[in-house]
């Protein structure tokens, strides 16, 4: 009775600082996606990809190691692996080269994870992603469930690492659909800690007439940051401003695959160049 594939949970990973591990803080959210190497393959066994580690440019802004947490597939305990962003000066976390998109990705070595014992899955990019072309042709629009899933306030335990999902719904898509915006927005809470978090689809058998259903999910986009709601209460003596109050609407604004996808291979351009 799955509406997420159980796999998909464990394509995300907490993103902590802090090199003292009983200080280490968790700020921000990840998850694996793999580049399809060789498209034209049509058996999934011979298909290759590389993997990336998706998150969001402020999440790593003016980080220089981060520590991605993995569970063991072999015992209860987790381990955290360290990451430079930095090596000889070369930046190795690579950001999409517009200032307005949150989108910054880290080459992975798959096969050093894997022989670690870690529990890892990732995205794949031909097979568990849509793009703003499959969400027009599929006609997504507002109202249509979605799952976030991150670690909102930092909660992951020390000893495992599980990941929150919440549930919510598109709640203006048509201006990203009709090319005026590059994100778009979801009805769903999120906190900080949450920024890099992976959203899905949710399937569904029912739709109106004239309108596909959407039978499986699919990575739809990254989480950006809520749409916070801002009032001022002003002095009656004065009539200046004392205190600013900031609230969460609930709204939180969504990069695209699109994006993402922009990402990767500007970053497999660049770290391909000596």
């Amino acid at each position: 009775m799955a509406l997420l594939p159980p796999f998909f949970l464990d394509t995300v990973v907490a993103i902590g600082v802090g090199d003292d591990p009983l200080k280490r803080s968790w700020i921000g959210t990840g998850f694996l996606y793999g580049r399809n190497l060789n498209p034209e393959e049509i058996i999934p066994e011979n298909k290759r990809y590389s993997v990336w580690l998706v998150t969001n440019k402020h999440v790593l802004d003016r980080q220089a190691r981060i520590y991605i947490k993995f569970n063991s597939a072999n015992d209860p305990a987790s381990k955290d692996y360290p990451i430079d962003l930095t090596i000889n000066g070369r930046n190795l976390n690579i950001g999409h080269p517009n200032p307005r998109i949150d989108v910054s990705v880290i080459s992975l070595d798959a096969n050093f994870i894997k022989t670690e014992g870690r529990i890892f899955q990732f995205i794949q990019s031909d097979a568990h992603s849509k793009v703003k072309a499959n969400l027009k042709a599929e006609m997504a629009t507002e109202g249509d469930r979605v799952f976030v899933l991150g670690f909102p306030m930092g909660l992951v335990a020390p000893e495992r690492q599980y990941v929150i999902c919440r549930g919510g719904y598109l709640a203006r898509i048509r201006d990203f659909l009709d090319d005026r915006t590059t994100d778009y927005l979801v009805d769903a809470t999120v906190f900080p800690g949450n920024s890099g978090g992976p959203v899905f689809s949710c399937p569904s058998a029912l739709a109106i007439a004239g309108t596909p259903t959407n039978p499986s999910s699919n990575l739809i986009g990254i989480v950006k940051s809520y749409i916070p709601y801002q009032d001022v209460a002003v002095s009656a003596q004065t009539g200046r401003p004392r205190v600013t109050f900031e609230e969460n609407t609930g709204l939180t604004a969504i990069e695209s695959v699109d994006s993402i996808r922009e990402t990767i291979e500007l970053a497999m351009v660049t770290l391909s160049t000596p």
